[in-house]
């Protein structure tokens, strides 16, 4: 029986059998092609190696293939070594390919992230800049605001209908938990305004470098979150700092003080907020259709407000009455609006790509390029007291964003 030859084991001196003639010119069956790629390669290395003077070699072998015990008679034509060797190239070519193109996609997203760092820089300089002007010489910061969030409304709508980004399906649940957001967010860039209007941008910025502060307030008090040693460490420099330049700040008055104050409070706010009631997964929103959405609800929110407390200012008639050039204020407002909303959406498109910590430490940078331009720009007056001021504030928020990550060690039962 064949059966029990195979299993007794074949000698492979096992004299050359005499071939049978085939009947018909049907074509033959093959079982080495349903073995794997690796035992037909051994297989063919085995052929080769027999006489040269035979064609063809008829033998018992046994396979190594798990699907099958044994193999039957077949005959197997030698097979090109050099067949075997062109294939092994081609199949370790391929990684090196696909390293390259890694390498590629990489050093494009390093240069797309860089240039998105560099438009959250120059868009915030420009808002700062033209807001100030405006704001030097009409004194309605309500309005001003509401100009900003209007803006801001139109170029959502535009994106959300030209499908620039996908308009999201919002429940009446949903819109309860925004609102909130919606009414801190609103005050913080009330606020900043208002103290814009009053002191000087690099003391106003210097003010708001305090957001630490009332982050680790506020997230004791609300969530829970008591800071480790680092981050208390971390802001002593912070106050010790604003309090230097507020003492020798020269354009410092209580209003642009307090109203920078109150922006630190509600901007943290609206972050602690957040985390406290966008917690579940159905009430989740991506960080620019979350921020799309609050800029409509603040417009709509403040708008009947500047109404009420400013009246119509900003119609052609009472900017000529007021003495103000109509064109000058109108194109400054424009392009202070569209910075606004512009370095907003930059800067959530960047925290998608980077971690809270990195993001942090770029807000800190662009603090102090904002400082810097603006004393240059508007030749504001530094000492070299408040000067060390603003440096060792701007200098404990990067300390700050640095050791936020350090998590306390946990305490053994």
């Amino acid at each position: 029986m064949q059966s029990a030859a195979a299993f007794t084991g074949v000698s492979p001196s096992l004299p050359l059998l005499k071939p049978r003639k085939s009947v018909s010119p049907s074509p033959r069956f093959e079982p080495l092609l349903c073995s794997s790629k690796r035992h037909d390669l051994s297989l063919s290395s085995n052929v080769a190696s027999s006489s040269p003077s035979l064609p063809l070699r008829r033998s018992w072998s046994l396979s190594s293939c798990n699907t099958s015990m044994f193999r039957p008679w077949t005959s197997v034509p030698a097979r090109d070594p050099e067949t075997t060797s062109r294939f092994e190239v081609k199949a370790t070519a391929v990684p090196e390919s696909a390293g390259g193109e890694e390498e590629k996609s990489s050093l494009v997203k390093t240069l797309e992230l860089g240039l998105l760092f560099g438009l959250w820089f120059l868009f915030n300089i420009y808002f700062n800049i033209y807001n100030k002007q405006v704001l030097k010489v009409y004194h309605f910061p309500v309005t001003v605001t509401v100009i900003q969030f209007a803006v801001g409304t139109v170029l959502v709508l535009l994106m959300w209908t030209l499908n620039l980004y996908k308009k999201p399906k919002v429940s009446g649940a949903q819109l309860a938990v925004i609102l909130p957001l919606a009414v801190v967010h609103t005050l913080g860039n009330l606020f900043t305004n208002m103290s814009l209007g009053k002191v000087a941008v690099s003391f106003t910025h210097t003010i708001k470098a305090m957001e630490p502060f009332f982050s680790v307030v506020l997230s004791a008090m609300f969530l829970g979150e008591l800071p480790t040693l680092w981050v208390v460490s971390s802001l002593v420099p912070i106050v010790g700092g604003v309090a230097l330049a507020s003492v020798t700040e020269v354009s410092f008055n209580w209003a642009g003080f307090w109203s920078a104050m109150a922006s630190n409070l509600t901007n943290q706010s609206r972050n602690v907020l957040s985390k406290k009631v966008m917690v579940k997964k159905e009430d989740s929103l991506d960080n620019i259709t979350l921020f799309s959405i609050i800029t409509i609800m603040s417009f709509l929110l403040l708008a009947p407000v500047a109404v009420f407390m400013e009246g119509v200012k900003f119609t052609p008639a009472y900017l000529q009455s007021a003495g103000l050039d109509v064109k000058v204020i109108a194109t400054r407002s424009l392009i202070a609006a569209l910075c606004f909303h512009a370095y907003q959406q930059v800067s959530y498109m960047i925290l998608q790509r980077v971690s809270p910590v990195t993001h942090s430490v770029g807000n800190c940078v662009k603090r102090v390029v904002v400082i810097v331009s603006s004393v240059i720009v508007f030749k504001t007056p530094v000492s070299p007291i408040n000067a060390l001021g603003t440096g060792i504030a701007l200098a404990g928020v990067f300390l700050y964003s640095r050791v936020k990550r350090i998590k306390a060690k946990p305490k053994a039962a």
